[in-house]
């Protein structure tokens, strides 16, 4: 049997932290499903588009990975498609609260969704996509945070940013 999970979030945008859990997480299961979600109530940086062709651009092509963007219920997606499973990262104990509670009602909408947690790698601990949109924002170098192709795309966006080493 095949063991194929959802990689839940609105990489706005993907950062190599997220880059990390999904290698992290092609060791684990035999395919991963990388769902970009899509809220109309929430404003994010990167359309649904513009979000999906940056993944697969940082990815790559692979027959392990699809890529796709929903809006609505995960455990509805899940229960349409062929995973039982979320995969999920964690960075800090507050993490695990909130991703913990996640957890515990998509169980209750739907028993046999599994969750899965991967630790961040330490390298990638500090990053998430908030704090990249924050930086490039006010001009701060995000080089090494993200794929080179979300520098490019964070560049036409926010023409004062640096993109060096720090």
């Amino acid at each position: 049997m095949k063991r194929t999970a959802v990689y839940p979030g609105s990489f706005d945008p993907i950062t190599n932290g997220h880059v990390d859990i999904i290698n992290r997480g092609l060791n684990v299961f035999d395919k991963l499903i990388i769902l970009v979600g899509y809220n109309p109530n929430k404003s994010t940086l990167f359309s649904v588009e513009e979000r999906v062709s940056m993944i697969k651009a940082a990815v790559g092509e692979t027959p392990r990975i699809e890529i796709d963007s929903f809006s609505g219920l995960l455990v509805d997606y899940i229960k349409d498609s062929e995973a039982s499973c979320i995969l999920r990262g964690l960075r800090a104990m507050s993490d695990f609260e909130y991703e913990f509670q996640l957890a515990l009602i998509n169980r209750r909408l739907k028993r046999n969704i599994e969750t899965v947690f991967l630790m961040t790698g330490s390298k990638w601990f500090y990053c998430n996509s908030s704090i990249v949109k924050e930086a490039a924002s006010l001009g701060g170098s995000v080089t090494g945070m993200v794929p080179y192709i979300v520098l490019e795309k964070l560049k036409e966006k926010f023409p004062d940013m640096k993109m060096n080493n720090l």
